[in-house]
């Protein structure tokens, strides 16, 4: 198992990762601060979901082509499904971590409220505020049905809420399916929010195989989804199975006899007998709110005049329904190789950065970006060829002969004139450069000497030049050149084993930040 080194790292110049948030079978979440993002902005912070095809050991060709096909296609459902109550996609990009391993990652939105999941284990939820979760879920998946996007994977812990708690989001559209789809249906998701074609074994009877996914899969996790939210009791006993009874504790709730019935409907075994549309669910659902308690225990029902309105969404701050660029991912040979040629790398560095001090300390991996396609060249037209009348070609008389010998005489006498003038020139600007040339003073004052701490090794005496690598302690330099608080340094010998990207020649400070002297002559 190999995990990314992304701890402490600052990714495409712009993300610096805070911590992880969690690791599936080959993926890692990461809290990310966005650096060049306003005070003011909601998306100060994001969530980088970043594909590891390495985190196994079984790892080939196709399974690695599988995984980033599914990688890319959770960013094409995201973008085609944009809604205020769907996690948006920010970015894409490919990257290298710390140990050169190459990886993609999608840049998402980050909801810190978490997920109805924890908030139902931490309160109870009234109806009231179960069922605004619920039309807020039923709006955008209602949304990602009508674009042709199946989620599979519906569960409270994939219902992600704004810092406020009042927006919910649907998130992790990593095994969602174009519904138009031809490829079999796959065992996905969670047993206990699973419909049975989705996990026939776990299912209490034979069900007749699906061939055709269609919204009604959704549905029925919905509806387990929402018994949590409802009863705050999870729907376990019921894994592939349909609800037929609620917990104790709210059989007596007015209500109870009404959700039942929408609930074990929309949980049957048969994906032909549940609610065909989340709209059809949510104005079920929706009659809930008709009910009233009244004081003297009798329940009164008046027919709403918002039961027959689809879900409506909520908008929270920050949403915005234009999608970033789609990305294209490869797979690593795809990375090496594009048309049999080795592809050029454009590195934008991924940057270590040092806690203590706060400062960028050294460069360590690379960010590769996907060289533009050659445009296409323009299709030529070929002709017959064209019969031209050319005049018979005349002999050129003796005059004409010694003409053209006197005039390529001419030119070879004017380009030795122009060469020997550009001679005179170099040697005249030779001599007056040598005011110049290096005093022989300095170059006698070249000494050595040793590092007596690790220095950057920067290209230029200035802290925001590019780093070249280490010069580690104990390392033996030989001074080229120094001003006031530089030195030009050859290393002649490292005091530790060399990094394959470390150079041998640049610029060091002279002292420390403590104030102390970086090398010492006196050894």
């Amino acid at each position: 198992m190999r995990e990314l080194s992304l701890k402490n790292c600052r990714l495409d110049k712009r993300f610096d990762i805070i911590e992880l948030l969690g690791r599936g079978s080959y993926a890692e979440i990461y809290l990310a601060r966005d650096t060049i993002a306003s005070p003011q902005s909601p998306h100060g912070e994001v969530v980088i979901k970043a594909l590891n095809v390495f985190m196994q050991n079984d790892l080939d060709q196709d399974l690695e082509r599988t995984l980033v096909e599914n990688f890319q296609n959770e960013a094409v459902a995201l973008d085609r499904v944009r809604h205020p109550n769907v996690v948006s996609r920010l970015g894409h990009g490919t990257a290298r971590d710390l140990r050169s391993t190459v990886f993609h990652y999608l840049v998402l939105e980050y909801l810190p409220g978490g997920d109805l999941a924890k908030l139902c284990r931490a309160k109870s939820l009234a109806l009231g505020g179960a069922l605004d979760y619920t039309e807020q879920v039923c709006a955008g998946l209602a949304h990602a049905h009508r674009h042709g996007v199946i989620h599979r994977d519906i569960k409270p812990q994939n219902l992600l809420l704004t810092k406020d708690l009042k927006t919910v989001k649907i998130a992790d559209f990593g095994v969602a399916r174009f519904s138009q789809s031809d490829t079999p249906i796959t065992r996905v998701g969670t047993n206990i929010y699973a419909p049975p074609e989705h996990s026939p074994l776990l299912a209490d009877d034979a069900a007749a195989p699906v061939s055709e996914l269609t919204p009604a899969a959704d549905i029925y996790s919905l509806a387990k989804s929402v018994y949590v939210l409802v009863t705050g009791e999870s729907p376990r006993f019921f894994s592939g199975r349909q609800i037929h009874e609620l917990p104790h504790a709210v059989r007596s709730e007015p209500w109870a006899g009404l959700f039942l019935d929408i609930i074990s409907r929309a949980t049957r075994q048969d994906p032909g007998d549940r609610h065909q549309s989340v709209e059809e669910f949510w104005q079920d659902l929706a009659r809930l709110k008709s009910i009233r308690e009244m004081p003297t225990g009798e329940v009164e029902t008046h027919v709403s005049a918002r039961s027959a309105q689809p879900p409506r969404a909520h908008v929270a701050r920050g949403y915005t329904p234009f999608a970033p660029q789609q990305p294209k991912f490869s797979t690593s040979r795809e990375l090496k190789y594009e048309g049999g040629q080795i592809v050029p790398k454009q590195p934008t560095p991924v940057i270590a950065i040092d806690e203590r001090a706060g400062i960028e300390t050294k460069h360590l991996a690379e960010h590769q970006r996907f060289p533009a396609m050659p445009a296409a060249r323009p299709q030529i037209a070929v002709t017959a060829p064209v019969d031209v009348y050319r005049p018979p070609e005349v002999q050129p008389a003796p005059y004409q002969k010694r003409k053209g010998r006197m005039t390529r005489r001419l030119l070879t006498v004017l380009i030795a004139l122009a060469v020997f003038s550009g001679l005179l020139y170099g040697t005249r600007l030779l001599l007056s450069g040598l005011t110049n040339l290096p005093s022989i003073s300095s170059v006698l004052s070249s000494r050595d000497g040793k590092a007596v701490r690790d220095i950057p090794l920067r290209a230029d005496s200035n802290v925001r030049s590019n780093q070249l690598g280490w010069v580690p302690s104990g390392s033996k330099v030989r001074i080229v050149s120094e001003n006031d608080t530089w030195f030009e340094v050859d290393v002649i010998e490292f005091g530790r084993e060399r990094e394959p990207d470390w150079q041998t020649h640049g610029w060091i400070a002279k002292k420390a930040k403590s104030g102390d002297d970086n090398v010492d002559f006196s050894r």
